[in-house]
């Protein structure tokens, strides 16, 4: 599969609609939006429809404001069977400047199904550029986090 269908990148203005009570974006629209570009990436990736495994380690680093340019890269770093990890990172600032500033990471697992919700194969993703073979790296280190967090969560699951 050619390399350009691994990532994607979603632009739009931070509106009024989605303010807090602070006077910023709302994290939780951050979410959403967050939500929509990783499962457009695992979409466009696999062919398939794809669902929500897992969000981990969602970092908030900046606020957005009202207005702002926001751009939402989304890229495969890792694929499995039927699984895709996603590194999401979610970057801001006035529409009027050229700078943008990181305001949000975290990584994603969608898993691709087919019309009845059955898991489906997936394309195997293999990186090639020294950044991507880092955040294949990135991605496993994080799986073998999540096997000691799941132990710990199983008496309260």
């Amino acid at each position: 599969m050619d390399s350009i269908y691994h990532t994607i990148t979603l632009r739009f203005l931070a509106e009024p609609s989605d303010v807090n009570f602070g006077g910023k974006v709302h994290g939780g629209s951050v979410m959403k939006w967050i939500d929509q570009a990783g499962y457009t990436c695992a979409a466009n990736w696999s062919g398939q429809y794809a669902v929500t495994v897992y969000v981990g380690g969602i970092r908030f680093f900046k606020p957005i404001a009202i207005g702002d340019l926001v751009e939402i890269h989304a890229s495969i770093i890792y694929t499995g069977n039927t699984s895709m990890h996603i590194s999401i990172d979610v970057f801001a600032g006035n529409p009027r400047q050229q700078q943008k500033t990181k305001t949000t990471h975290c990584v994603m697992v969608f898993a691709a199904v087919d019309d009845n919700g059955k898991t489906v194969a997936v394309p195997k993703w293999v990186p090639r550029t020294a950044n991507e073979i880092t955040m294949e790296g990135y991605a496993k280190k994080l799986m073998d986090l999540r096997k000691d967090i799941d132990e710990e969560m199983k008496p309260y699951m």
